[in-house]
């Protein structure tokens, strides 16, 4: 066997076609094959995973931080602390998430984010901010929040050296459309999301190219039997992926239930929305330039606003399996890796299949992270 190569065996593999008890074969950081028989010759002896449960690495597409740093800094080894802490804890690829900042400081931290990319440590960035709804900012800093330019997208977009991965927007603002077809023409997704859209400016949003829904539910108008709104237009839309904040707190596991059941598990991509305190204990951190108080793992500013998330993503996967009426381990885990992998077109991850990266996340009896495989190497060994 040799030094690049990495085999797990006695594994119960989540593939496309469903579990199945075998082993996996990695060279070079890529799954080479899998399979139920005997191991090739080329395998070497394996790991012995006890019968586990062997799901893709978890792909988190909505992330702003983590042990104490942010995405919006701009010092590498910062942004890389927060790679390593999701990676032990089995989240094997990310898209650094920025909140709305100024002009100036935007472009700074694209660039930090298009450097991280360009290293192979994260899949890209994402701007939730600042095309955004003043009435539905969130954890945003509203005086911050600014109308769409094209002229300071394509500042943006160079900035980013091709990194950018989605942007949200709100659909009801002025030139919102323009932008929507703006960033997909350059290979962008773009989310709806913090947003006051009747349900006809969301649907016009997804005709001029949107195919995400930031969080859905969350810092958007409510659904209602006389206006849907955005929450009705991106459930009735095949075309439309939604994010779900699955951590108890953003989201009744009864309203989870609806998304899936309306949707599918292959329309769902779910994301933390975790920021800095993430692995940390209760106390006062920031989220961009507002403070956010943690207090039994929730975060909320000051006025009671509930601002980000304190989970990593292999959490929300179990929360799904044991809250979620109706949604097994399968469709949980494609929701945490294939489906966001997709939808953002990040290539060769989310799936356990021959010449994709050997990402693998392995859990215990109870779903809880066992061990985690990032391109081939053990960063957490069982």
């Amino acid at each position: 066997m040799g030094a690049n190569t990495t085999t797990l065996t006695n594994a119960r593999l989540l593939t496309p076609e469903g579990f199945r008890l075998g082993w996996l074969h990695a060279e070079n950081g890529r799954i080479r094959s899998l399979g139920t028989g005997g191991l090739p010759a080329e395998a070497g002896p394996g790991v012995d995973v006890g019968g586990r449960t062997v799901l893709p690495g978890a792909v988190d597409v909505h992330v702003h931080g983590g042990a104490g740093a942010a995405f919006t800094e701009t010092d590498p080894e910062r942004l890389r602390s927060i790679v390593r802490f999701n990676r032990e804890q089995g989240v094997t690829t990310m898209v650094g998430g920025l909140v709305a900042a100024s002009p100036a400081d935007t472009l700074a931290q694209v660039a930090a984010l298009a450097e991280l990319t360009e290293a192979g440590e994260i899949a890209g960035s994402f701007l939730e901010g600042p095309w955004i709804s003043e009435h539905r900012h969130g954890a945003h800093d509203p005086a911050l929040l600014r109308e769409p330019d094209l002229a300071e997208f394509d500042r943006i977009v160079k900035a980013g050296r091709g990194s950018i991965r989605m942007i949200t927007v709100a659909p009801e603002l002025p030139g919102a459309l323009d932008l929507i077809r703006a960033a997909a023409s350059e290979g962008i997704t773009v989310a709806v999301g913090h947003t006051e859209a009747t349900y006809d400016q969301a649907r016009a949003a997804f005709d001029a190219g949107a195919t995400m829904a930031t969080h859905l539910y969350n810092a958007m108008r409510p659904f209602n039997h006389r206006e849907p709104g955005p929450i009705g237009a991106v459930l009735n839309d095949e075309r439309v992926v939604m994010e779900l904040i699955n951590d108890g707190v953003h989201v009744h596991p009864g309203a989870a239930q609806v998304a899936f059941d309306a949707a599918g598990s292959e329309r769902i991509a779910l994301v933390t929305d975790a920021m800095a305190a993430t692995g940390l204990g209760d106390g006062t951190y920031s989220l961009g330039k507002l403070e956010v108080r943690v207090e039994g793992g929730r975060a909320l500013l000051a006025d009671g606003t509930i601002a980000s998330s304190t989970i990593v993503l292999p959490e929300a996967i179990r929360r799904a399996v044991r809250d979620v009426p109706g949604v097994d381990l399968a469709a949980a885990a494609r929701s945490a890796a294939t489906v966001p992998a997709q939808a953002l077109g990040i290539p060769e991850v989310g799936s356990l299949e021959p010449g994709f990266h050997a990402d693998l996340l392995v859990l215990d009896d109870d779903l809880g992270v066992a061990g985690v495989v990032h391109r081939g190497e053990w960063v957490r060994p069982l």
